[in-house]
C-alpha cells in the first residue's frame, strides 16, 4: 500500500465496503458521540468520515487529535445506516473504522477555525493564508481560477494563437501608473523595471513576423488598493494579431470569453457575443456616468437641460448660463415616493453634492400629478415635458443632476447604480457585456489650455495623419474596452505603427521626437523596418475570477494577495534590506523625518 494514501478523500463509496484503505488529510472537524469518536477527514477533493471506538488498537491515540492536525489512518470501509447516509458528500453512504493511526503534522491552537462560516479580519486572514486558503469557499475559488485560465488556454490555441513568455525585467514605460523599480547591481545607478504589461514586447512580437500572440501574463504595477485591483501584481490574459481590424479583435476574444462565463458562471445568462453592444465613450458617459457600465440596469440618464434654461428653478437656470454645463436626469421606474427621493438625496449629499433635485408621479384628484420641489419651481408645462422625455408615469421618479458633466458624472453613475439595484430593476442573475469604444485621445487641461494625452497614446488615431492635422480634442483613437456588469474586463487598441503617425500624435502632446526616441527607442526602431498593422487586447483574469465567484472583493480570488497598504503580512513584506545588499547595489536608504 501506498505509504500515504490508497484513496482521496472523495473516493470512497459503497462498491468499497469491506476493503482496508489508507486516508491522509487534515482533521475537520472532531465529535464525541458517548465514547464513539467520529472525524470528518478532509483533503483538497473532500471528505469522508471515519470512526474509533474503544475496541479500535489505536483509540486513545485518536482521542488526542485535534482540528487541523495532518493525519494519516488506515481502516476498514463500513456502509452507514440508511438514517445515517449523508446525502450531501460523495462519501455519505460509508465511514472507515480506524484501526491504525499516523500524526504527519500536529497544529498548535488555531488563529482562525478553517471549519464554519466564521468572519474574521482580513489582517488575520491575510496573515494565516494558508491556514485561510484550506477554507471550503477559499479552495473552491483558487480552483475556479485554475480551471478559468486552463479553459482560456485551450481556447486560445484553439484559435490559431501560440503563447509566448515575454521579458519580466526591463526598461522602465509610462503605461499609466507607477513602475516597480529594480536597481542594477552590474550597472551603478541605473534601474529595470518589472513590467506593467508586455505592451511593447507584444508588438515587436508582430514586427516580428509570428502574427498570433497570447500568454497569461503577470503585470506589476504600484497602485493604490481598491476592491477591485490588487496594488502590486495581476494577471491578465494578454493577446495581440497582426493585419486586424478592432471587429477582428473582438471577434476573436468575445467568444472566448463568452464561452468561460458560460463554462464557469453557474447558470447565469451570457449574450451572444454578436449581441454586445457597442456604445462610444462619449454616450457611456453620458447615458450611465462611467466607462464601464453595468448593463443588466436598463436605466438610461439623459440630457434635459433645456427644460430648465430660464425656468423658475433658479439654480439651475443661473447654472446653464456657464458655458459647457447641463442638466441630466436619472429616470427612476417605480421609485416614485418620497421616502425613497429623499434618500436618494442623502445619498447624493454622502457623496460630496449639495443635493440632488427630483421629481415623482403620483396619482392627484385630477390625475397624474408632479410632486416635490423642482415640480413646483418650473411648473406643470415643463414637468410633463421631461416626463414624456423620459417615458415615465404614475409611480416613477426622476432626479436631477447639473454643473460639467466632469463634475458630477461619476456620482450620477453611482446613484444610477444605487437605483436599479433598491428598486431591484438591476438583473442579477445575468452577465451584460458592452464594448466601449471611440475614446479620445487627447484632452486639454482646463487651467493652463495644455493638451495632453487622455487615453492610450499608442493607439492609432481613426483618420491617421489627416486627423492630427485637425482639432486634436475631436481626434478619436481605434481604442476600446469591454465592460461587463460595472467593471472593466478587457482593454485594447489598434496600435499606432506608422512612424511618422507616432511622432506626430506625440509632438500635439508636447513630447519632441527626441524624448519619443529616449522613451521607446525600442519600439520606434522597430517601426522602421516593414512593420504591420497589429492589434490586441488585455483582459484581467483575477476580474474574470471574481465576477465568475460572485464576490465584490477581487483578493478573494488570489492566493496569497498583499493588503489594503500593499503588505504582505505573512512574508513580512516589503522588508528592510541587508546593509551588505545595499552596499552590494550603491545604494543607500535616506530615512524618512
Amino acid at each position: 500500500m501506498h505509504a500515504y494514501r490508497s484513496h482521496t478523500c472523495a473516493d470512497l463509496n459503497k462498491s468499497n465496503v469491506g476493503e482496508t484503505v489508507r486516508l491522509s488529510g487534515w482533521v475537520h472537524r472532531v465529535r464525541d458521540h458517548g465514547g464513539v469518536l467520529f472525524i470528518d477527514l478532509r483533503d483538497h477533493y473532500g471528505m469522508t468520515q471515519v470512526l474509533c471506538d474503544p475496541d479500535s488498537p489505536v483509540f486513545h491515540d485518536v482521542e488526542k487529535v485535534r482540528s487541523e492536525w495532518c493525519i494519516r489512518i488506515d481502516g476498514v470501509v463500513k456502509a452507514r445506516d440508511e438514517s445515517l447516509i449523508n446525502a450531501k458528500i460523495p462519501t455519505g453512504e460509508i465511514e472507515v473504522f480506524v484501526r491504525d493511526i499516523e500524526v504527519l503534522g500536529a497544529a498548535n491552537e488555531l488563529p482562525l477555525m478553517v471549519f464554519g462560516d466564521q468572519e474574521y479580519p482580513e489582517e488575520t486572514r491575510l496573515r494565516y493564508r494558508y491556514l485561510d486558503l484550506r477554507r471550503e469557499a477559499m479552495q473552491r475559488n483558487m480552483t475556479l481560477r485554475s480551471d478559468v485560465v486552463a479553459s482560456m488556454r485551450r481556447r486560445m490555441w484553439d484559435k490559431g494563437f501560440r503563447e509566448y513568455q515575454t521579458p519580466i525585467i526591463t526598461a522602465s514605460s509610462p503605461e499609466g501608473a507607477r513602475d516597480f523599480l529594480v536597481p542594477s547591481r552590474l550597472h551603478p545607478g541605473k534601474f529595470y523595471a518589472l513590467p506593467q504589461a508586455p505592451q511593447q514586447f507584444k508588438q515587436l512580437i508582430m514586427v516580428s513576423g509570428y502574427d498570433k500572440y497570447f500568454q497569461i501574463a503577470p503585470c506589476f504595477r504600484d497602485e493604490d488598493p481598491r476592491a477591485d485591483r490588487s496594488p502590486t501584481d495581476f494577471y491578465q490574459l494578454d493577446l495581440e494579431m497582426s493585419f486586424v481590424t478592432q471587429q477582428d479583435v473582438f471577434d476573436t476574444i468575445s467568444p472566448v470569453l463568452a464561452g468561460v462565463f458560460e463554462e464557469f458562471g453557474g447558470g447565469k445568462a451570457v449574450d451572444a457575443p454578436n449581441e454586445w453592444p457597442q456604445i462610444s465613450y462619449r454616450d457611456a458617459a453620458l447615458w450611465y456616468g462611467t466607462d464601464k457600465p453595468d448593463l443588466r440596469n436598463p436605466i438610461k440618464m439623459q440630457v434635459v437641460s433645456d427644460h430648465f434654461r430660464g425656468s423658475g428653478f433658479a439654480i439651475f437656470a443661473k447654472l446653464l448660463e456657464q458655458d459647457g454645463t447641463e442638466i441630466r436626469a436619472i429616470p427612476a421606474p417605480t421609485g416614485g415616493s418620497r421616502k425613497f427621493c429623499d434618500r436618494m438625496n442623502a445619498f447624493a449629499q454622502k457623496e460630496g453634492l449639495p443635493g440632488m433635485g427630483y421629481i415623482f408621479w403620483r396619482d392627484g384628484d385630477n390625475g397624474m400629478e408632479a410632486a416635490g420641489p423642482l415640480a413646483k419651481n418650473i411648473g406643470p408645462e415643463r414637468t410633463e415635458a421631461i416626463r414624456q422625455q423620459l417615458g415615465l408615469g404614475v409611480g416613477d421618479a426622476a432626479f436631477f443632476l447639473g454643473g460639467k458633466p466632469k463634475s458630477f458624472e461619476k456620482v450620477a453613475g453611482r446613484a444610477r447604480d444605487v437605483i436599479g439595484a433598491e428598486l431591484g430593476l438591476t438583473d442579477t442573475n445575468r452577465f451584460a457585456f458592452a464594448w466601449i469604444v471611440d475614446f479620445p485621445i487627447y484632452e486639454q487641461d482646463e487651467e493652463s489650455g495644455k493638451i495632453d494625452f487622455e487615453h492610450n497614446p499608442f493607439s492609432m488615431p481613426q483618420g491617421g495623419m489627416d486627423a492630427l492635422n485637425g482639432d486634436p480634442l475631436q481626434v478619436k483613437g481605434f481604442q476600446y474596452d469591454l465592460a461587463c456588469n460595472g467593471y472593466e474586463l478587457v482593454s485594447g487598441a489598434i496600435r499606432n505603427h506608422r512612424p511618422e503617425i507616432m511622432f506626430k500624435a506625440f509632438e500635439i502632446a508636447g513630447y519632441g521626437p527626441d524624448e519619443v526616441r529616449k522613451r521607446f527607442g525600442g519600439m520606434v526602431n522597430a517601426f522602421q523596418y516593414g512593420a504591420p498593422p497589429h492589434g490586441g487586447c488585455a483582459a484581467g483574469i483575477d476580474r474574470i475570477v471574481m465576477l465568475l465567484a460572485d464576490t465584490a472583493n477581487i483578493r478573494e480570488v488570489i492566493m496569497f494577495p498583499m493588503n489594503q497598504r500593499a503588505e504582505d503580512l505573512m512574508m513580512n513584506a516589503p522588508s528592510d534590506p541587508m546593509p551588505e545588499q545595499l552596499m552590494e547595489l550603491n545604494l543607500r536608504v535616506i530615512p524618512q523625518d
